[in-house]
């Protein structure tokens, strides 16, 4: 029995994660490579990468990994050329780079604004230029972007640049899938909700509750109305089927994977 994405090359933007865990980009990594895909995990943190290299190996699917700043147009071009290199096409593209930072227009500084512009949003700009004649020679492609529940509704905290650019990768998305889809390619949006990711421990805890791991998880649980908080993997299961034929028919449209929190409170 063959794979949902069988065969098929991935180049994953942010395949690492910032401690051990289901990280959205390690989790999509491991799940596509479960699923039969051959991948290309880029992160401008390699050592990130052990353990996303560790599962993908053990799931019996081929790894290669670079390094890749996504705010710079020359690193990605090169990542992307060191993808096709090694594989010698593209077939799915994950935009899963991103952070938010705290703040409204008053208390952000214009540095951070711009910051979060470049990381979040330029970043699926800058990939899609590069990526995007490659899928368009192939005749064929998926994309699939990151986005958040932020871009969509307010979710407890003002980070005004976060909730922005998240909102635009969602029509940047969409404008996109309707330019290509003549052209074979496919363009979708994955928008999680407030998950249990090695970032909850590792930043966000610090940021939103004076690095009281529990007391965030209760303050995000509270807002979910399943009785569970998911994780990357539940991220990930989204990606697959947008990247697979499963999803065929389905472009310039979002998944949104959030225990139905934006229904509750949007």
């Amino acid at each position: 029995m063959t794979g949902r994405i069988e065969g098929k090359v991935a180049l994953i933007m942010g395949a690492g994660s910032v401690g051990p865990g289901w990280g959205n980009g390690r989790a999509i990594a491991t799940r596509f490579a479960e699923e039969g895909a051959k991948i290309f995990g880029v992160d401008r943190d390699l050592d990130r990468m052990a353990e996303t290299i560790e599962r993908v190996k053990a799931a019996g699917a081929e790894i290669e990994t670079a390094f890749c700043d996504v705010t710079s147009h020359q690193s990605i071009q090169d990542a992307v050329a060191a993808c096709v290199a090694r594989f010698g096409r593209i077939d799915i593209l994950v935009n899963n780079v991103g952070g938010s930072a705290a703040g409204g227009p008053v208390e952000m500084s214009e540095e951070v604004w711009d910051s979060q512009v470049d990381t979040n949003l330029k970043s699926v700009f800058l990939t899609c230029k590069h990526v995007l004649p490659i899928m368009e020679k192939q005749g064929s492609g998926a994309i699939i972007n990151m986005a958040s529940t932020s871009g969509t509704r307010w979710t407890g905290s003002a980070q005004v640049a976060y909730a922005a650019t998240k909102a635009g990768v969602i029509q940047m998305s969409k404008v996109i899938a309707i330019q290509y889809a003549k052209k074979g390619i496919r363009v979708n949006t994955v928008v999680p909700g407030q998950l249990h990711t090695p970032m909850v421990e590792v930043r966000l805890a610090g940021q939103r509750a004076g690095g009281d791991v529990t007391k965030l998880l209760e303050q995000r649980q509270a807002r979910i109305p399943l009785p569970f908080m998911g994780d990357g993997r539940d991220t990930a299961n989204a990606a697959l089927y947008l990247a697979s034929d499963e999803a065929r028919f389905v472009t310039g449209t979002e998944i949104v994977v959030d225990g139905g929190m934006s229904v509750r409170c949007g």
